[in-house]
C-alpha cells in the first residue's frame, strides 16, 4: 500500500505533516492521546472514543494485526488515528487481517510518520482541542474552514448516538441474577464480566424510561460507559434518580459514574486533557489497597462539590496521579460507581472485585 502525504491541523493553528494511514480522506474531532502499549484494537472500538482523533503514544501500531474477536463494539468508534509507525505487515499468525485492511474496510482515515511525542506534549500543555486530518486536501486555509464547523465536545451529547437502537439480552435466561443495563456506549467485556458471574443482562437503549427497565424485573441496574459530555444527559439523570428512589442495587462505570453523581446533584466538569491509558494508579480508600487501572474519560466529577456534600456521597477511590475522584458511594443507598474500567486487564485483574461487590449487593437485596 503506497502512502500519500497527509496533514494534521490543530484548532490553535499547529500543523504536523506525515503520511496517510488507512483510507485516504479527511476526518475531524477532538484530539486526545492514549498511553497504552497494547490493546489498540480494543481502544479503536471503544464507544467512549466516538468523535475523537486518537494519538497513539506507542511507537508501533498494527504490528500484531487485528482480530475480529478483540473488539469492544461492532465497529471502529474513533474518528481518526494519529501514530508514529503504521505497520502494514503484522507478525501474529492468528490475526484476521492487517491494520491497513481493517481501516480500509471500516473507512477510517489516519495519519502516520508524525512526531507523536511533540503532539502529546502540546496537548498536555494547551489542553484538549479539535483537530482535522486530511490526506486528500493540503490547503490549510480550506482545512481551517472545515475545522471551524466541528462541534466542541463540551456540551455535546453523544451517548444516545452510539447506544443500541433495540434492546437485547446476553447470558443464560435462567441465571441467578438479572441486570438491566442502560447502554450509553457499553463495552462488550463489561457484559462478559456480568455473564461470567451468573447474570442475565438485558441491554436497553440510552433513553429508555425507568418504568420499562423496572417492568423487566431486574435485581440490579447498570449505567454504562460512553462518549461525550454527561451534563446534557438529563434523560439519564432522571432515570438514575428513579432507580435511587427505589433503592435497587445500582452500579456505574465511567460515564455511568458521572451520571450517578449528577443524580445526587454533584456536577461534572471538562478536564484539561483527560485520562486515557492502562497504567493509572488508583487507591481504594475503603481497603487502603491500590489498583493499576484502565481509563478513558475527558470529564470528571467535581471534588469541590463532593467536599461540600459529604452527607450525600462518600469518596471511595482517588487517582494517585492527580487526586481526582475515581469512585463514589451514595450514602444510604445501594448505589456506587467508579470512573475507571474494571472490566479491562491492566493489573491484570486488580479491579474485578467491583463486579463481585455488585453481585453481593444484589444478593443481599433479594
Amino acid at each position: 500500500m503506497q502512502q500519500v502525504p497527509a496533514v494534521l491541523l490543530l484548532e490553535d493553528g499547529t500543523v504536523f505533516h506525515g503520511k496517510s494511514a488507512g483510507k485516504v480522506g479527511t476526518t475531524a474531532g477532538e484530539i486526545c492521546f492514549n498511553t497504552g502499549m497494547t490493546g489498540y484494537q480494543e481502544i479503536f472500538t471503544d464507544p467512549s472514543y466516538f468523535g475523537q482523533l486518537l494519538v497513539a503514544t506507542n511507537a508501533h501500531i498494527g504490528n500484531y494485526g487485528t482480530k475480529d474477536a478483540e473488539t469492544e463494539s461492532k465497529d471502529i468508534k474513533i474518528a481518526g488515528l494519529i501514530c508514529k509507525n503504521f505497520t502494514h505487515q503484522h507478525s501474529r499468525k492468528k490475526a484476521d487481517q492487517s491494520i491497513q485492511e481493517y481501516f480500509e474496510g471500516e473507512q477510517l482515515v489516519g495519519i502516520s510518520d508524525v512526531d507523536t511525542r511533540a503532539i502529546v506534549k502540546h496537548i498536555r500543555s494547551k489542553g484538549a482541542m479539535n483537530a482535522i486530518i486530511s490526506s486528500e486536501e493540503t490547503d490549510l486555509s480550506k482545512l481551517k474552514k472545515q475545522l471551524k464547523k466541528v462541534p466542541n465536545m463540551d456540551g455535546l451529547e453523544l451517548a444516545s448516538v452510539v447506544s443500541t437502537k433495540e434492546s437485547y439480552t446476553l447470558g443464560e435466561p435462567n441465571a441467578k441474577y438479572k441486570i438491566a443495563a442502560l447502554d450509553f456506549g457499553i463495552k462488550k467485556n463489561i457484559l462478559r464480566c456480568f455473564a461470567g458471574r451468573d447474570c442475565y443482562i438485558k441491554v436497553f437503549p440510552a433513553k429508555t424510561p425507568f418504568k420499562e427497565l423496572e417492568a423487566w424485573g431486574p435485581d440490579g441496574y447498570f449505567l454504562s460507559n460512553g462518549p461525550g459530555d454527561p451534563a446534557p444527559m438529563k434523560y439519564a439523570v432522571k432515570t438514575a434518580k428513579a432507580i435511587l428512589k427505589k433503592d435497587k442495587p445500582l452500579f456505574g462505570i465511567c460515564l455511568g459514574h458521572q451520571i450517578l453523581a449528577l443524580a445526587v446533584d454533584i456536577p461534572t466538569y471538562k478536564m484539561h486533557h483527560g485520562h486515557r491509558g492502562i497504567n493509572h494508579p488508583v487507591k481504594n480508600l475503603v481497603t487502603g489497597k491500590c489498583e493499576i487501572t484502565s481509563q478513558n474519560h475527558g470529564f470528571g466529577v467535581s471534588p469541590e462539590a463532593i467536599n461540600a456534600n459529604t452527607d450525600k456521597v462518600e469518596v471511595t477511590h482517588r487517582n494517585l496521579n492527580d487526586d481526582t475522584i475515581e469512585g463514589i458511594r451514595v450514602i444510604g443507598k445501594n448505589a456506587f460507581s467508579v470512573q475507571y474500567h474494571p472490566e479491562a486487564s491492566p493489573g491484570p485483574h486488580d479491579s474485578r472485585y467491583l463486579f463481585d461487590f455488585f453481585i453481593e449487593m444484589m444478593e443481599k437485596n433479594k
